[in-house]
């Protein structure tokens, strides 16, 4: 019976396991927090290794960054300062809470989850910053605003479909790496223009005193 339940609780434990890995590259504190109040409130039954985001300690702590994090991440240049700062802390964290999710029964099966949080977390924290970097090239601050509370969603809707429907977090998430890649090859192509034409402009204004 363990055997059968274990089998039927695969796919989502797989599901929690990527999602908190991928959302870790955008919103780790919001990740932690709300994994954390839904397993404390009881929508969900967290893996052992994942348990300790119930601690209260952990929730407050959690909380209390997510609070900045979103202020933060709405304010132009300060969230990409901020998205740099991360990039030490999001990417080991969505390999540890991957690791906790599938690691509790094989020591083997941990470092494979590690290695896929963290690569989840890689790829969705540099789509993060290479959008949030062309992004502020704009003057007013509305589009980082109005792409920040997208993420903000995005990360919520994640986390609640890999709980309720992961074979359909499963498609959503590649559908989600697919427009990542797109995203970045599209980006820094923009913003290797951006700073080619700034480049040239400052060379332009140096260029009659050189003479």
């Amino acid at each position: 019976m363990d055997a059968l339940r274990h089998f039927v609780d695969a796919p989502q434990v797989l599901a929690l396991a990527a999602a908190l890995g991928w959302a870790s590259g955008i919103r780790l504190y919001a990740t932690v927090l709300l994994a954390g109040a839904a397993g404390y409130m009881g929508f969900i039954d967290l893996p052992q290794g994942l348990q300790v985001l119930q601690h209260p300690g952990v929730l407050a702590a959690s909380g209390f960054m997510c609070f900045v994090e979103f202020f933060a991440d709405k304010i132009p240049l300060v969230d990409s300062l901020w998205d740099t700062v991360h990039t030490v802390i999001r990417i080991p964290a969505g390999a540890a809470l991957a690791a906790g999710a599938l690691g509790a029964d094989s020591q083997a099966m941990g470092w494979v989850a590690a290695l896929l949080g963290g690569g989840l977390a890689a790829t969705s924290h540099t789509a993060k910053m290479t959008t949030r970097a062309a992004v502020n090239t704009s003057p007013e601050p509305f589009s980082n605003i109005a792409v920040s509370l997208v993420e903000d969603g995005l990360v919520v809707f994640m986390l609640w479909l890999s709980a309720t429907h992961p074979v359909l977090f499963a498609i959503a998430l590649v559908m989600t790496l697919v427009l990542a890649v797109v995203l970045m090859v599209v980006l820094i192509k923009f913003l290797r223009a951006v700073f080619r034409r700034l480049g040239e402009f400052f060379a332009g204004r140096r260029s009659p005193q050189g003479s």
